[in-house]
């Protein structure tokens, strides 16, 4: 499931990649990018994070409880 760019420019967008056991965070505020693995702390990484652009082609966008809950 790809994550579409336009949500992006909504508001706050929330991805889970259950592959690598992460969750990425985007805070449109900021616009900024928040990694988190499930059951851990965030951190801030950068737009070109492999990670996170293997989120958008491959993981799920899920709710702000979804991002927050493990």
């Amino acid at each position: 499931m790809v994550v579409k760019m336009d949500v992006f420019e909504i508001g706050d967008v929330y991805i889970d990649f259950p592959f690598e056991r992460a969750k990425f965070r985007f805070d449109k505020a900021t616009h900024k990018i928040y990694l988190r693995f499930y059951g851990e702390g965030e951190d801030e990484v950068p737009w070109n994070h492999e990670l996170f652009r293997e989120a958008i082609l491959s993981g799920m966008q899920i709710t702000r409880e979804d991002y927050y809950s493990d």
